[in-house]
């Protein structure tokens, strides 16, 4: 596969999951909501590593992390970009250690209710929109 085959293929596994993030919402499954929108974003960005780096992405779920590593031809508009939406990447890599540490599960489920499932879920839809825009 050649790179836009392969940022495809994270492109369409990452609109997959926000499928699932909606599916999520309609079933009342708020939580899954926002770990479904952290694995779009984190796909996208993978794609993107692929896209501009041409080779595989780091095993790492931390989106920033992930995103300041891809060589990007017009980088200081893309890092001012990054900047405002930091604190909600932040916030999505929060909701993906909850899956993964019952602990933090608990806590996290107990704020996620409707309102918030569908305000991250509309945040990580412009954010993934932009990402998108970047290839």
């Amino acid at each position: 596969m050649d790179v836009n085959e392969r940022y495809s293929y994270w492109e369409d596994i990452a609109e997959y999951d926000f499928e699932t993030a909606n599916a999520m919402l309609n079933s009342g499954r708020y939580l899954y909501v926002v770990f479904m929108c952290q694995q779009a974003i984190e796909k996208i960005v993978k794609g993107l590593f692929v896209y501009y780096n041409e080779e595989e992405p780091p095993r790492t779920h931390n989106i920033i992390n992930i995103f300041e590593k891809v060589h990007f031809k017009n980088l200081q508009s893309v890092s001012d970009k990054l900047e405002e939406y930091r604190d909600f990447l932040e916030e999505l890599l929060a909701f993906y250690i909850s899956e993964r540490y019952p602990s933090y599960k608990e806590r996290l489920s107990a704020t996620v209710d409707q309102t918030h499932a569908q305000q991250v879920l509309f945040k990580a839809k412009e954010v993934f929109s932009w990402l998108k825009s970047l290839k």
